[in-house]
Parts: C-alpha cells; structure tokens; sequence
C-alpha cells in the first residue's frame, strides 16, 4: 500500500526530483499511518502481500492469459458459421478455505470473457457460460491452484 500510494504521488506529480520524493515518502507515511489508524488496516496485511508477492503475480499472469485464451476461443466462435453455441448455468464447489479467495475466483471467473458468475454461496459459484463448453473445468481451473497456493500460511 505504501508503494502504491508514493508510486501514486510520483506519477501524479509527472516528474521526478529528490523534492517531490521526499513529500512522496512524507506523504504516503502520513495516509499509511492515517488508514492504519482509522479504517482498521494493519502492517502485516503489508507483511502478507510481500511475501506473497511472486504468487500473486503469477496469479495476474495466469488472468491475463485466460483472458486472451477466451477472446481468441470466442471470436473463433462468432466468425464461425458453423458453431452453435449452447449456453449454460454451471454450479461447482470450491475447496478454497478464504472468503476473499472465493471472491477473488469470482471475480477471475467474470473477468473472462464468455462467463460471469452469477451466485457465489459459501463454497458454491454459479457460472452462467455462452457455451457449456467454457464451464468445463472450473472447479479446478489454473485460477483454483493458484488462488489455493496463496491461501497457504
């Protein structure tokens, strides 16, 4: 977070001196200090997402493909005249133990193109699919044993 908000102020500021980077660490400082303070936020989420790190870019990567994966398989799919598509309501079970894993399946789910999860109770998502094709394999999708690696302690 505290790179995120000097890297914010560096870009904001559109130049980069000794100056502005001094009031960049000054002022990330201050909002650190402010949203650990007021909005309940603590150091060791800092802690976790360090250490995590390589995971979670490995996450992004493994988006960005599936992503790029879907839009190739669906614009095939719209060029084609021959291909019917069957669209369908998916319901699967999740292993993942954390809350905001699951959202973050979720939200990989609906960011790919073709699928948008529709409901997500307890360990159960509900994906609705252009094609019935696109729901196969989703309860354990590259997003599933990643986001499992990152639950790990």
């Amino acid at each position: 977070m505290f790179l995120m908000f000097f890297l914010a102020w560096i870009i904001f500021n559109g130049n980069f001196t000794l100056e502005i980077a001094l009031f960049g660490v000054l002022f990330s400082c201050l909002l650190m200090g402010f949203i650990c303070r007021f909005m309940d936020y603590k150091l060791s989420y800092e802690l976790f997402l360090f250490r995590k790190f390589k995971l979670i870019a490995q996450l992004l990567a493994v988006i960005v493909l599936e992503i790029a994966k879907a839009n190739e398989q669906l614009i095939y799919w719209i060029f084609s005249n021959k291909y019917r598509m069957e669209p369908a309501i998916v319901k699967f079970k999740v292993d993942l133990k954390t809350d905001w894993g699951k959202a973050i399946l979720a939200n990989c789910i609906t960011l790919t193109p073709g699928t948008i999860t529709a409901l997500l109770e307890g360990d159960e998502l509900t994906v609705h699919c252009l094609d019935k094709d696109l729901g196969e394999g989703l309860a354990d999708c590259a997003f599933v044993r990643v986001l499992r690696k990152l639950e790990e302690k």
